[in-house]
């Protein structure tokens, strides 16, 4: 019979836990929590008093009377809609907060707990704004943000006005805080211009890195064109160590860089034949191929032994413009050329890996599978 009644008062805590941690009788509480529509709301003076400091200093102060009240202290919480206090309350005691209620009071919430220092309700209610944000309610939000220092919520509503602005713009609530606060209004255009800023700047910067990658490729391309051929230029021959005599290489396939060896193959060969270099005004193309040439060498660690044209030619003028003050742009061209090469080859050598890795896994699922 006991354990029954164990089991009976168990049970009925377990579905009456939250009704009795808000719905709270006025013989055990020794606070009132008064609201602006006059709602009385008991309470307990310990439990408001360790979730909140600023509860708590307010009931380590001397008890005012009021009447209708007898000996219990009043504290008033005003400026929000009842509801808003009431599930204020219970989140005091339960930290529990639905779906709902955050959809309903969340922006009340947020202000009640920056007020009172209740930084978990204050986390949870950042999150939750931060989620319903809309082109309608941002300008909102920001103001009451700024004012509760919950700068998670002022980023993302600064980035949504970026990002929806001409739908923001003519909204309610810009046009007022163009009549009200033209600060935060220039703070809002500060950001944006910042943004946008930024966005240039990234984007001229991943142009310039595709440009130096694109460079770095066409070094590599040279190399492979001057040593072992591709499909239209390549050594005129190759000489056989054993006997010395000269064979004609054979056709070579297209490489994995191809787009970019097949226009540096048509550069050569025009290059070769071109007889505008030596006019006066040049030709566009072979001032091309020659600063590529000039690249080269300035990257080239084996100019003695490399097989490029003009290497070596390149190199001790090089070493001619050192003593007599080098170009800062060019040299800047080569450091940052010779730096995405190295990116390039160690992307090159992870890739790699992984799809050795890969292989790997392959083969061993394939023989676990035969063995089964």
């Amino acid at each position: 019979m006991e354990a029954v009644l164990v089991a009976m008062s168990v049970s009925a805590t377990k579905q009456d836990d939250d009704k009795i941690s808000h719905n709270l009788t006025t013989t055990t509480s020794d606070v009132e929590i008064v609201t602006s529509g006059n709602r009385r709301i008991p309470a307990h003076s310990g439990v408001m008093a360790l979730a909140s400091p600023v509860l708590m200093n307010i009931i380590k102060k001397p008890v005012r009377r009021y009447r209708g009240c007898g000996s219990k202290r009043v504290i008033k919480i005003l400026g929000v809609p009842c509801g808003a206090v009431s599930v204020f309350i219970k989140f005091l005691y339960s930290s529990s907060l639905t779906e709902d209620e955050m959809e309903r009071y969340g922006i009340h919430l947020l202000a009640l707990s920056h007020v009172y220092m209740v930084t978990q309700l204050k986390q949870r209610c950042s999150k939750g704004i931060v989620q319903r944000l809309t082109a309608e309610n941002v300008v909102d939000v920001l103001q009451l943000a700024r004012l509760c220092d919950a700068p998670d919520v002022c980023l993302r509503s600064m980035r949504l006005i970026h990002s929806q602005f001409k739908t923001v713009e003519v909204t309610e609530g810009w046009k007022f805080l163009q009549e009200h606060d033209p600060s935060l209004e220039l703070d809002i255009l500060q950001f944006i211009d910042d943004a946008e800023s930024r966005k240039k700047r990234r984007r001229r910067n991943r142009k310039e890195q595709d440009l130096y990658m694109q460079l770095s490729e066409a070094m590599e391309c040279i190399e492979h064109i001057c040593k072992q051929g591709c499909t239209l230029v390549g050594p005129s021959n190759v000489v056989d160590n054993n006997n010395k005599s000269t064979m004609i290489a054979e056709k070579l396939k297209p490489c994995k860089a191809f787009s970019t060896c097949y226009g540096l193959q048509l550069l050569i060969r025009h290059f070769a034949v071109c007889k505008k270099r030596s006019n006066d005004k040049g030709c566009l193309r072979c001032k091309r191929m020659l600063q590529l040439f000039r690249l080269h060498s300035s990257v080239c660690d084996q100019p003695e032994s490399c097989r490029v044209p003009l290497c070596r030619q390149f190199k001790k003028r090089g070493e001619q413009d050192k003593k007599m003050g080098e170009d800062t742009k060019w040299k800047l061209l080569v450091t940052r050329v010779v730096t995405a090469k190295a990116m390039s080859s160690l992307c090159q050598s992870k890739k790699n890996k992984s799809e050795e890795e890969a292989e790997k896994l392959i083969k061993t699922k394939e023989l676990l599978d035969v063995c089964r």
